[in-house]
């Protein structure tokens, strides 16, 4: 038999040196079981569990008599002190499940507390044991139950799980709150309020902050619900000023780096804007002028090619309001004056329309497009690739295959990127590195608008150029609410639009039915519903499970008038341009975000056509009725945005999964106060940071450390929002 490993022996360590412990050498007394689940939580040393911090906390402090609780509601949380007169086991009707019930009483009547499946409690509760106990009461008659509550033993120490403000956090399989409370107590008691300070007093001071030990401390066990406000904000400070400090610094060294200075000069700015209203003109069938807002992001981009540090602007704007144009005339500037441009698109299917349209506008300036994609034949592969490493592609289109390293650009000066979210900083870094002398220009594009206020947290390492004007001439949408009960109207307009040659999209939550159980409709069977309902219209089906490829052909078959119905999950937003395109339906659109809705919306319209979006809900949520209204009232992005922002109560800002921002633990954008926490975690940044983007000599040592190993490192480390 090998000889058995030594037991690690963890040595009585406290203070701040605790934090950075693996929790299996931490001395807690559940490391064992900490180490355990700690890899499904994240965690791996004692901060990690000391920053799991709640997601709700309970209000139990009042503690109720039995005698009182007739008188309540059933199903409301309370606490009591009770002494314990009785505790057994009982088997209940489903197979190997039992429950254990404890019978309680107080100076004014008895309860019982019922508990399934947990045999560990009958070990831990005795006759004569006093508790604090809280859970949902239940009344049976004239009998008081509580259902699972929670309770301490009444024996002096802290407590922890009744009779206080309770913290709730996230579990996992094998670890119980109780476990997690004790283990978080035991943490804060060994470290006794050593946690090293890592913000200068005169910033804590200027922004009314707690110091960390005290923010740490009434974060997980306040004794009152300000202190818990104080020590929250204080954490979402710190995390909004870490991000910060990243962003802040990325654009300072990207200011200190050299990019070719590729200058547009005047003839060659009116050859090309002339080029693209004829070009965008002849697509659209009328005449068209640049709108204002495109004119000024044009004026942006020469202005910002022509210095000789690299560009880093982002285009944002709805669907529809003209991105692209100014997209191909920086391409055809650089190209112009002997140097390449890149464009990287996410699908197949957008860097083909992207490769037409671009060819479109350009093809009068006398400036080719190359496209790649994984989709090219072997032989039309190598001809791209050759003509980019020799430099007669000027203009290149392509998706992730112009990343490969078998690539290479002869004069590589322009970087464009759409639907900007859908990479990552190492992708986009990939195409960066193939510049030559210095880094390339690098133009973004997104068609989620940011609200003003969130803009200065998202995009502090951008310069942000805003398309509001939609182009002349563009359909407005009409939009619709509608019940499940209320659609024949509705479909018989889809046979209406089809028998005049147009197209319906039908929008849909789930890809399968049984993929949650709220009984929202799914692409799979709502496809094959409509297939009966609406015969002998052609309808197609896209979701994320099929193959990219497979989804292409699909989109492309509906583009083609090959469909007249395309069903679909949220994968239809990105990259299908249809201008026979006139219905969106969108089914349980309640399920979906404001930036989803609006953009969804968008895909319709494109023509010259009336065009209609039908939103679909039997939602009687306030919230969510008051959502779709905004949507139905509203065509403009940037103001859904801001409207977003005064009805979100918690979760996701319109379009900020979208924006790339890493996951903040504390701060809330959707909330005021922590907006106003974000601009004064901006200015202290900047200043904070000297033009290179290094840490300022008055910048306290402990706060450079917390950011390098401590609970902020993910944020100072995180992709910038206008990169991922």
């Amino acid at each position: 038999m090998p000889p058995r490993k030594p037991a690690i022996v963890a040595s009585p360590v406290t203070g701040a040196e605790l934090l950075d412990r693996p929790l299996e050498q931490s001395g807690l007394s559940a490391a064992a079981q900490l180490r355990r689940v700690g890899r499904r939580l994240g965690w791996s040393t004692v901060r990690d569990l000391l920053f799991h911090l709640p997601r709700r906390y309970d209000d139990l402090r009042e503690l109720h008599r039995l005698g009182e609780l007739h008188d309540l509601e059933d199903g409301e949380v309370v606490s009591a002190r009770l002494e314990v007169r009785d505790v057994r086991v009982e088997p209940t009707f489903r197979r190997r499940v039992q429950r254990t019930i404890a019978d309680l009483a107080d100076e004014t009547g008895s309860a019982q507390a019922v508990w399934f499946g947990r045999r560990y409690i009958e070990r831990r509760l005795h006759p004569g044991q006093r508790v604090v106990l809280s859970g949902r009461v239940r009344h049976r008659g004239w009998s008081v139950t509580f259902d699972n509550p929670e309770f301490q033993l009444d024996d002096g120490t802290a407590l922890l799980h009744a009779g206080r403000i309770v913290p709730v956090y996230r579990l996992t399989a094998g670890l119980t709150a109780a476990r997690l409370r004790t283990a978080i107590r035991e943490v804060l008691d060994r470290l006794a309020g050593e946690q090293p300070e890592y913000l200068a007093p005169d910033l804590r001071e200027a922004e009314g902050l707690p110091a960390i030990a005290d923010a740490i401390e009434a974060a997980h066990y306040p004794a009152t619900f300000e202190q818990r406000d104080a020590a929250l904000r204080r954490l979402a400070f710190d995390e909004l000023l870490a991000l910060q400090l990243g962003m802040v610094a990325r654009r300072r060294e990207r200011t200190r780096s050299s990019a070719p200075p590729l200058a547009i000069d005047e003839l060659a700015d009116r050859a090309i804007r002339a080029a693209l209203v004829a070009g965008l003109g002849a697509r659209a069938g009328r005449e068209i002028e640049l709108t204002v807002d495109q004119s000024s992001a044009i004026d942006d981009v020469r202005r910002d090619l022509a210095a000789g540090v690299p560009m880093l602007r982002l285009l944002q704007g709805d669907v529809g309001s003209g991105k692209t144009a100014v997209a191909a005339y920086a391409m055809a500037g650089v190209a112009g004056i002997g140097w390449q441009a890149a464009l990287l698109a996410p699908t197949d299917l957008l860097a083909r329309q992207h490769s037409v349209t671009i060819g479109d506008l350009l093809a009068p300036l006398g400036v080719p497009v190359t496209l790649l994609t994984g989709s090219l034949s072997g032989p039309g592969t190598q001809a791209a690739r050759e003509a980019i490493a020799t430099g007669q592609a000027a203009v290149v289109i392509g998706t992730h295959a112009l990343l490969e390293e078998r690539v290479g650009f002869a004069r590589l000066g322009l970087v464009v990127v759409d639907e900007q979210h859908r990479f990552g900083v190492a992708q986009r870094a990939a195409l960066e590195s193939k510049g030559h002398g210095g880094v390339p220009h690098v133009l973004l594009m997104t068609a989620t608008p940011i609200p003003r206020t969130l803009g200065q947290v998202l995009y502090a390492d951008l310069e942000v150029s805003d398309l509001r004007t939609p182009p002349s001439g563009r359909v407005p949408v009409r939009t619709g609410i509608r019940g499940r009960d209320e659609m024949a109207g509705t479909w018989a307009k889809v046979r209406e639009e089809a028998a005049a040659g147009h197209r319906t999209f039908v929008v849909v939550p789930l890809v399968e039915e049984g993929d949650d159980e709220t009984g929202a409709a799914s692409a799979q069977a709502e496809s094959e519903r409509l297939a009966t309902l609406l015969a002998p219209l052609r309808v197609g089906v896209v979701h994320g499970q099929l193959r990219a490829a497979d989804r292409d052909r699909e989109m492309g078959r509906f583009r083609e008038g090959e469909l007249d119905v395309l069903v679909g999950t949220t994968v239809i937003e990105v990259g299908v341009d249809v201008p026979e395109a006139t219905m969106m339906i969108i089914e349980d659109a309640d399920r979906f975000g404001l930036a989803q809705l609006h953009q969804l919306r968008g895909r319709v319209g494109r023509g010259t056509d009336a065009s209609f979006c039908v939103l679909v809900s039997d939602s009687d949520d306030a919230v969510a009725r008051a959502r779709l209204e905004a949507v139905r009232t509203t065509r403009d992005g940037f103001v859904l945005a801001e409207k977003d922002l005064e009805l979100r109560r918690e979760g996701d800002v319109l379009g900020l999964t979208q924006s790339g921002l890493p996951s903040l633990r504390v701060a809330s954008l959707a909330r005021r106060e922590d907006q106003a926490l974000a601009v004064a975690a901006r200015r202290h940044a900047e200043a904070m940071l000297e033009s290179d983007g290094s840490f300022g000599p008055a910048v306290p040592r402990a706060l450079i450390a917390e950011l390098e190993r401590g609970w902020l490192r993910r944020l100072r480390e995180a992709e910038p929002a206008g990169a991922a």
